[in-house]
């Protein structure tokens, strides 16, 4: 049996993973009020109406923590790399900008969106090349990287970093 395609959330809400929590509570708010089930007008749209209310809200339940949203960033970023992409450019961790607020290193792209990876998933790939490469003699000068697509057009960059230094940067 095939899993269901499951939806982007935040298409759901006609939103874009760049949105600011502000922009996402406001789009759930339109779209709640446009679907709630209270406000329908007609019998033979009720149900999917409902439905969409539904989904409105799951995707809002999700979004709207900062901890279920940084989860689910990290599982559709992983999915998206399941995919072949072209790689455009290499782009070295520490030539990235740390964002503290967003809780990611970023980077410009040349269409003005940006490419952002954050501190978590840095530590994840770090942890897994360790553990495939468990002897430190072997990781010194060994590269780790993660590929990340830009927020607002097609191009995908490689941002990589040294596992040593990776490990100074971490402690």
């Amino acid at each position: 049996m095939c899993d269901p395609v499951r939806k982007d959330l935040y298409d759901v809400l006609g939103a874009s993973p760049s949105d600011s929590l502000q922009q996402l509570r406001h789009r759930y708010k339109q779209l709640a009020l446009k679907y709630h089930p209270d406000r329908l007008e007609g019998e033979h749209s009720s149900e999917s109406r409902v439905k969409t209310f539904l989904e409105v809200d799951a995707a809002w339940k999700i979004l709207s923590d900062q901890t279920t949203r940084r989860q689910y960033d990290m599982q559709r970023r992983a999915q998206e790399l399941k995919q072949d992409w072209t790689v455009d450019s290499i782009v070295c961790l520490e030539d990235m900008t740390w964002d503290p607020d967003e809780y990611e290193y970023t980077y410009c792209c040349r269409c003005g969106g940006r490419f952002g990876v954050s501190k978590d998933e840095v530590e994840v790939e770090t942890q897994r090349m360790l553990q495939i490469h468990n002897d430190e003699e072997m990781h010194k000068g060994q590269h780790s990287g993660v590929l990340v697509c830009c927020n607002t057009c097609s191009l995908t960059i490689c941002v990589t970093w040294l596992l040593n230094q990776n490990m100074q940067m971490s402690k």
